[in-house]
């Protein structure tokens, strides 16, 4: 089995760029910050979802399976800042050149990635190989690189299970708890910043953590689908999941398989 790097990201508005950008008095709050880019937003597209090039980059969590290997782990603020966040997910890609694996990561976390590795000036050179690149195997990159929509180096499930069509995507958590998977415990992204203003940083670390393990999950539910795996393999690795959540033992875990009947 080839590496497999299921991925979720978490966000915080980027007060220091929005101040950049708008001239803001210094005196202003972060909070006071955000609120107005909030306030302009929901003023101009009736939503306060902020452009993806003005979220900064809180936490990468990461589901990885590699030969007999399973674990999860984040990338995360602010024991790490940003630039090193990005750098070292990257970094990751680099080493393993592993299928990466989002629940619409072609609409979100990675444009945030690109945009945001952009101003820090990070470098990613397997990630954007497109098959013009020095390595020995560049040239499969041509036919299957983590760039293009319909390539699978990058599988974005929502997209790909929604044929494409933005109308038929579903939620995540919806869909993770009608398989049969814990899906969202406690949290949600509409509540991270206030969680982050209030010093609540490890809870968003553990939030994006479980939904990076239901991207996995739904992802092995997926090779069923598709006939890639057979149903005692099926069986062998959501065992292979769970018993290595129970080594981890930290809270969150305990949690989410307590949730997972």
């Amino acid at each position: 089995m080839k590496p497999v790097l299921a991925f979720d990201i978490e966000t915080i508005p980027d007060v220091e760029g929005l101040r950049r950008l708008h001239g803001l008095d210094t005196a202003l709050s972060d909070d006071e910050v955000a609120e107005l880019a909030f306030q302009q937003r929901r003023a101009a597209s009736g939503n306060d979802f902020l452009p993806l090039h003005l979220q900064r980059v809180a936490v990468i969590s990461c589901a990885l399976r590699v030969g007999k290997d399973f674990r999860v782990w984040s990338l995360a603020e602010p024991e790490q800042g940003e630039a090193e966040i990005i750098q070292r997910f990257f970094d990751g890609i680099e080493k393993f050149t592993p299928q990466i694996v989002s629940w619409n990561g072609g609409g979100f976390d990675l444009p945030v990635l690109h945009y945001r590795g952009l101003m820090h000036g990070v470098v990613a050179p397997r990630y954007w190989d497109l098959g013009d690149g020095d390595y020995a195997d560049s040239r499969e990159f041509k036919w299957n690189n983590y760039i293009s929509r319909y390539h699978t180096r990058h599988l974005d499930l929502m997209d790909l299970l929604a044929m494409y069509q933005p109308r038929a995507s579903v939620p995540l958590d919806e869909l993770a708890k009608l398989i049969g998977f814990p899906g969202k415990l406690g949290m949600d992204g509409s509540k991270v910043w206030g969680a982050w203003q209030a010093g609540r940083s490890a809870e968003i670390r553990d939030y994006c953590e479980t939904d990076a393990l239901n991207t996995y999950l739904v992802c092995v539910r997926f090779r069923l689908l598709r006939g890639e795996i057979s149903c005692a393999e099926y069986e062998q690795e959501i065992a292979l999941v769970r018993a290595a959540l129970g080594q981890i033992g930290k809270p969150h875990w305990q949690e989410f398989l307590a949730a997972w009947q």
